[in-house]
């Protein structure tokens, strides 16, 4: 008969085999999702700097936006009114030209309160500064939330954190307007 102790070494080492496959599948995705999602950034913006189309005839056409642009699949698409970005969507990398828009609402409520805080000649927000610029509660779960959305800014170049926790607009991100 066998011990205990074996059986549930046995399990153990069975669970510690299933948390080790699930970590490597999860690992697997997150690296799929990376891609898939520098690839979607990527279309974002090639579409976005889609100014002019040239015609059939040799002409060049300004393509109006309220055109939709054809998919690889020949399926006219019809791209949304020029609102902000959905709250969950990924923050893309700033680049010259790039205006405001392209962000969430939140991300813009960010860059915001600092580019007031810039006109006014004052240094660097902290996040819980932040929070009462933008007129939420500087509540320990809205400051935290504020803080990652201003790291991915930081990762993607809007914002610069001169110390940290201590968050500034990049010196190249223009007003809300866009680009430099």
């Amino acid at each position: 008969m066998p011990s205990v102790v074996g059986l549930l070494e046995q399990r153990e080492l069975a669970a510690r085999g299933r948390v080790d496959e699930l970590r490597e599948e999860a690992d697997r995705i997150h690296a799929e999702l990376a891609v898939a999602e520098r690839d979607w950034n990527e279309w974002v913006i090639a579409r976005s700097r889609v100014g002019e189309v040239p015609a059939p005839d040799g002409n060049v056409v300004v393509s109006d936006p309220s055109e939709g642009l054809p998919d690889p699949g020949g399926r006219p698409v019809r791209p949304g009114p020029a609102e902000a970005a959905k709250p969950k969507s990924v923050v893309p990398m700033w680049r010259a030209g790039l205006v405001w828009s392209a962000l969430s609402q939140d991300h813009q409520r960010i860059l915001r309160a600092l580019a007031d805080q810039d006109c006014l000649g004052q240094g660097p927000l902290r996040c819980q500064e932040m929070a009462g610029c933008s007129g939420l509660d500087p509540v320990p779960a809205k400051v935290e939330a504020l803080r990652s959305k201003a790291k991915r800014l930081v990762a993607r170049g809007w914002l610069a954190e001169s110390a940290p926790g201590r968050f500034t607009l990049a010196k190249d991100v223009a007003g809300p307007g866009g680009g430099s």
